[in-house]
């Protein structure tokens, strides 16, 4: 394989904080290699369009701090025809763009998938709040993502208290339940609903708020990750079986905001450099991964086709602890 020369890099589905922190490293590798780093707009739309500008050390100054992503991220049903493959790949040569560094989660690893068969080698790096890439024990957002909504979660906790009724929260996470555990632990919630465990509303919710009831608890958190269904709903059937007034809160996008934590600012800045590493050393269709406390990385099918199994266990500890 010729040697890189050029790389562009863009952000695709989800805004995760962290992103800027990733586009940050490895702009500034590239550089640092002698390469040339191309910032795409509005992820593969952008590569559609040619909607990219090289980027210097200087463009990523005082962006690590900051949520969402600079180089904006959209998605592109374009890019799932062969038109529009074809586009992109237009758009790399015509730029002498020879690497390409997507951020983003599955989604967007199956473009960059389709790419390296084309001929673009392409690294991913796993940018979603809900912790569900299947090839990494960890995705940059998750962390920021958790502490947000612990925030959140803990200011209705007081008006709860105050009130003595039941806040049903719903926290992100469509077809994944990690979110939810990890916040649902961390805000004492009287019981968690994930979409990867079936519960019983009357057995695992009604009977545990009369249980906990009697030994003299007087407000209650449940925590909802979105997939499971309506918190209103949810709260109304609460209310009705417990007769505690119960009030529904969905967190919504406010979840994917704010200033990374102090973890996704590394991990995102470990990971933007490894990418890079990566696509210098000739590598392609690989997705950068965490796994067992190491950056290291897997083959994009591979990940693509892993089933990553649900905490069971760490399930169970957070039932049992919420007594």
């Amino acid at each position: 394989m010729s040697k890189v020369t050029a790389i562009g890099v863009l952000t695709s589905g989800g805004d995760a904080p962290g992103m800027n922190a990733a586009v940050r490293a490895v702009v500034r590798t590239a550089i640092s290699m002698g390469i040339k780093c191309y910032g795409i707009r509005r992820g593969y739309n952008g590569l559609i369009e040619g909607d990219a500008f090289e980027m210097s050390v200087r463009d990523v100054s005082d962006i690590i701090q900051r949520g969402g992503t600079l180089l904006y991220t959209a998605r592109s049903p374009l890019f799932k025809t062969e038109e529009g493959i074809n586009m992109a790949v237009n758009t790399c040569h015509n730029l002498g763009i020879n690497g390409i560094v997507v951020i983003g989660g599955d989604g967007s690893f199956r473009g960059a998938m389709d790419l390296s068969k084309r001929g673009i080698p392409c690294i991913g790096i796993p940018g979603t709040i809900d912790n569900d890439i299947s090839s990494t024990d960890y995705t940059i957002g998750f962390d920021t993502a958790m502490n947000t909504a612990m925030d959140m979660v803990d200011k209705l906790r007081d008006t709860a208290q105050s009130h003595e009724r039941c806040s049903v929260v719903e926290v992100m996470g469509r077809h994944a339940g990690w979110l939810a555990l990890e916040s649902g632990i961390a805000v004492g919630a009287t019981a968690i609903l994930v979409p990867e465990v079936q519960f019983d509303i009357d057995r695992d919710v009604i009977a545990k708020i009369n249980a906990t009831q009697h030994s003299g608890k007087k407000n209650f958190i449940i925590v909802v990750a979105e997939g499971v269904g309506s918190v209103e709903k949810i709260a109304k059937y609460v209310e009705e079986k417990t007769g505690i007034e119960s009030r529904a809160t969905i967190l919504g996008h406010v979840q994917r905001g704010g200033s990374p934590t102090v973890r996704d600012r590394e991990m995102a800045s470990s990971m933007g450099y490894y990418a890079v590493k990566l696509l210098s050393e000739g590598a392609s269709n690989r997705v950068v991964c965490y796994r067992n406390g190491k950056i290291t990385d897997a083959d994009i099918f591979e990940a693509l086709n892993m089933k990553k199994p649900f905490d069971i266990a760490k399930y169970e500890m957070a039932n049992i602890i919420s007594i």
